[in-house]
């Protein structure tokens, strides 16, 4: 089946890939790696402006929302230009509150979505059973590991703090306006956070959830709701990934193209050919997919969306890596900024292995696969 964007999805991606082209997004990156945000905070309130953020939103919080597509559509280019900032957490967070309102838990989508919606109150989001921000980074990934704490009594009894009991890593909690941490059946509303560690990109900024935390919400209502987030944390993720392969697919086209060895352009060599349809393939295959998936929002077919997109972005970067020789190894070349970006995002909020798995289970009728 072909998946095609009407007009308006067309037109609104053509708005935001001119004004982020407009924003010289790699020097906001890299002063947002420095833990410099006034640049990427232009920028989100830019998209916020957009209304990118309040397409997960539901219309009675200041919002839009939900509308899957179009918000895939929208970070497609987020993608495209490497826009940092807890983007996809924003998004999973505003889900997860939007969740809790119609299961009858209004109070803390009332207190946060309208922030989250107009770009006022960036959000981070960890959820438990590994779903952390990123996985395989410099720092572990970790999940929501209870850590045993010395009594007087010296015996071990878990932290009733449930920032402390959090093992896993919030993703740019230094920058965020709202840190949320799902874990023991509950919601918690956290206030700080642990020393910033650095990732494999160094735009994407961890740390632990620290501090007093404010129970938001609990029981079931909770579990059901991270979930639904969980499954929009991967749609996010996997547009973006597409928009990253897209973005490194053609640079490095154009690089190839003004290359030249032997007189002639590298891309006119077949091999260099080759490697480069090869990338177009893998990306033109995960486009259908990721937006098959926002239609229908099932599990199963967003976490077969996210790992294809993310595992075409991660071929694409070591094409394009290869391709532009010495060069792409230099981090002060702009390429880098993508390079590292699609590394990053193939394990976030579920590894390959653990979004294959799921696919799997959603095409044999089994459904979520068992929790470990």
């Amino acid at each position: 089946m072909r998946f095609l964007l009407d007009a308006e999805q067309r037109a609104f991606a053509a708005s935001l890939d001119r004004m982020l082209a407009a924003a010289d997004t790699p020097s906001a990156v890299r002063a947002w790696a420095d833990g410099d945000h006034a640049p990427g905070r232009a920028l989100w309130s830019r998209l916020a402006e957009a209304g990118v953020f309040a397409l997960a939103v539901p219309e009675a919080y200041e919002g839009v929302g939900p509308l899957p597509v179009e918000l895939a559509v929208a970070f497609v280019e987020l993608g495209r230009h490497a826009v940092p900032g807890p983007v996809v957490e924003t998004v999973a967070a505003a889900v997860l509150l939007g969740e809790l309102s119609a299961l009858g838990e209004p109070g803390p989508a009332e207190r946060l979505l309208p922030g989250l919606a107009t770009g006022k109150s960036p959000a981070t989001l960890v959820l438990p059973d590994g779903h952390a921000p990123e996985a395989g980074a410099s720092a572990p990934s970790g999940g929501h590991t209870p850590d045993a704490r010395a009594t007087p009594s010296g015996d071990h009894a878990p932290d009733p703090n449930p920032a402390a009991l959090s093992g896993g890593y919030a993703l740019d909690a230094d920058a965020a306006a709202v840190s949320l941490v799902v874990d023991g059946g509950g919601l918690w509303l956290v206030s700080g956070h642990g020393p910033v560690r650095a990732s494999v990109d160094g735009a994407r900024r961890l740390a632990r959830p620290e501090g007093g935390g404010e129970l938001l919400a609990e029981g079931p209502a909770v579990e059901r709701a991270a979930v639904r987030a969980l499954v929009w944390a991967r749609l996010a993720t996997a547009a973006q990934a597409l928009g990253v392969g897209l973005a490194l697919l053609g640079r490095t086209v154009e690089y190839v193209g003004r290359r030249t060895q032997f007189g002639v352009p590298v891309g006119s060599f077949q091999a260099v050919k080759h490697r480069l349809a090869d990338a177009l393939i893998a990306l033109e295959f995960a486009r259908p997919l990721l937006f098959g998936a926002a239609l229908s929002m099932a599990p199963a077919e967003v976490a077969a969306a996210k790992v294809t997109a993310c595992e075409a972005a991660y071929t694409t970067a070591r094409a394009a890596l290869q391709l532009h020789g010495a060069i792409g190894y230099t981090a002060e070349y702009d390429l880098s900024l993508w390079f590292t970006k699609a590394r990053a995002l193939r394990s976030a909020w579920g590894t390959p292995a653990a979004c294959r798995a799921e696919a799997l289970a959603g095409l044999s009728g089994g459904g979520r696969p068992p929790r470990s």
